[in-house]
């Protein structure tokens, strides 16, 4: 039955946009001129000449004499940066318009994240997770223009609808088996049981497939991400735990409290050196308390106007909702949770960090510009530019077990790339513009993607809100 519906997803899902088929590469396309960023140095340098050839970096520098007639050409200007694709390892389509429930947003998103230079995404928990499967299929197929969509399948924990709080470790391997079976690429855990979370993490990797945890203290039964680390995870969100985050409360309520000295303790410089140690990467999600605090006006000043994705209906809904009211623990975690990854940076976790947005929106702002938010999070904490985008890019491919294939232009990986204007390593700011983006060596105009779902997220009329309601989606199966 599962798999009949999923097949009827398939058959039912919406037309594709007029280039169907379209998005293979087809010619050589060089690219000369300009500065390239490659996120295996910590500068740029002038661009030495690429060839993409079938979605691959065929070659970067040295000789080009092997282009083949007809290549296509784009010419970089000396104001002009190429970098590699950005990853967001914490990319929810999910959205909360309002307030009933989650929904996965199939339909603007896959856009707006390649528009925005995010040619990679690991959804960290999916509420339908096999239309979020039909979407990745779409994608792949060339269907209609999206990232590499890389399934997380539904959450493994409490945050799942329906999950049974005594379920056997039999079932929770049955539930990997049938996941991996179905194409997903790691798996995410949030409301687990430590027993639960041990067997997810053995049965993921028999398939090859990281585990990564949204955790906590200890407390009431939760796992604190020391004990995971132990147990063999190999990320961590939110949370670095240790013994800074005693079991007697919860993780939140230790975080909001601590100082710049909270982070120089032997408790909190043992559990970075168990990161270190044990090689686990540590997904911070600065901005995403900022979302739910006072809204840093250095981060969260709009630099586009994000509601005019939403439709006519539901931007009139969330312009009439009165301003939301800041919630002073996420305001105060913000500001603690920079100064704690400039703390981890400082002591060795530079190639540790990734980049997550991780903003199920309530339609203010949408999860594909977040990435900007982020990586301007991390320079006002204190993080050199090139090390930011370094966490956008190789450290996300190496985390998910793909940085001989992702995360940095070399020749021989999958030609992922973003062109902009100006020099990130200077201004982070300019990556907010590209000028191109380039997925497996083909090339998209932002401008074209994004007025191509101007619109389109939410219910158009009254009769359609039923779906935005959530609440139903991503059940136990």
């Amino acid at each position: 039955m599962r798999r009949l519906l999923l097949a009827l997803a398939l058959l039912l899902a919406p037309a594709a946009p007029t280039a169907a088929r379209a998005q293979v590469q087809t010619h050589d396309l060089v690219i000369l001129g300009g500065w390239l960023f490659t996120s295996t140095d910590t500068v740029r340098i002038h661009n030495p000449g690429i060839l993409i050839r079938a979605g691959k970096f065929q070659r970067v520098g040295g000789d080009l004499s092997e282009v083949q007639p007809g290549a296509d050409t784009i010419r970089l200007s000396d104001d002009e940066t190429i970098t590699p694709g950005l990853f967001d390892l914490h990319a929810h389509y999910h959205i909360q318009l309002f307030g009933n429930g989650r929904v996965d947003e199939t339909k603007a998103y896959p856009s707006l994240f390649l528009a925005n230079g995010v040619t990679s995404t690991w959804p960290a928990g999916e509420m339908n997770a096999d239309s979020m499967r039909a979407l990745r299929i779409r994608i792949d197929r060339g269907l209609e223009p999206g990232p590499r969509l890389l399934n997380s399948g539904p959450y493994f924990g409490t945050a799942r609808p329906g999950w049974p709080r005594n379920i056997s470790v039999d079932s929770i391997y049955e539930e990997v088996d049938h996941w991996a079976e179905l194409g997903v690429k790691g798996f995410k855990a949030k409301g687990i049981a430590p027993y639960q979370l041990r067997a997810l993490i053995e049965r993921a990797h028999v398939h090859g497939l990281t585990v990564t945890g949204h955790l906590d203290s200890g407390w009431h039964g939760t796992v604190n991400p020391r004990d995971a680390i132990l147990m063999g995870i190999d990320r961590i969100e939110h949370f670095m735990g240790g013994d800074a985050y005693p079991a007697d409360r919860s993780a939140y309520a230790s975080l909001e409290n601590f100082t710049d000295s909270t982070f120089r303790s032997p408790a909190y410089q043992r559990e970075f050196q168990l990161f270190i140690q044990h090689h686990v990467y540590y997904d911070a999600t600065l901005s995403a308390y900022g979302y739910f605090g006072k809204r840093d006006p250095q981060v969260f000043a709009y630099f586009t106007d994000e509601k005019r994705f939403l439709t006519p209906y539901a931007r009139r809904i969330v312009d009439s909702r009165p301003p939301r009211p800041p919630i002073e623990q996420f305001e105060k975690i913000y500001w603690v949770k920079r100064k704690e990854i400039k703390a981890f940076y400082d002591a060795g976790g530079k190639d540790l960090i990734t980049l997550g947005t991780d903003h199920p929106s309530w339609g203010e702002w949408f999860t594909p510009f977040s990435v900007h938010r982020e990586l301007l999070s991390f320079v006002l904490s204190g993080i050199p530019p090139y090390a930011a985008l370094r966490f956008a890019t190789i450290n996300a491919a190496h985390a998910m077990g793909l940085g001989d294939r992702l995360g940095s232009i070399e020749t021989g990986k999958w030609a992922d790339a973003v062109i902009v204007n100006g020099n990130p390593l200077a201004d982070i700011r300019v990556m907010r513009f590209p000028r191109a983006v380039i997925k497996a060596g083909v090339v998209y105009d932002p401008t074209k993607l994004e007025n191509a779902v101007v619109g389109t997220i939410g219910p158009a009329t009254p009769a359609d809100t039923i779906f935005w309601l959530g609440g139903t989606k991503g059940v136990f199966r």
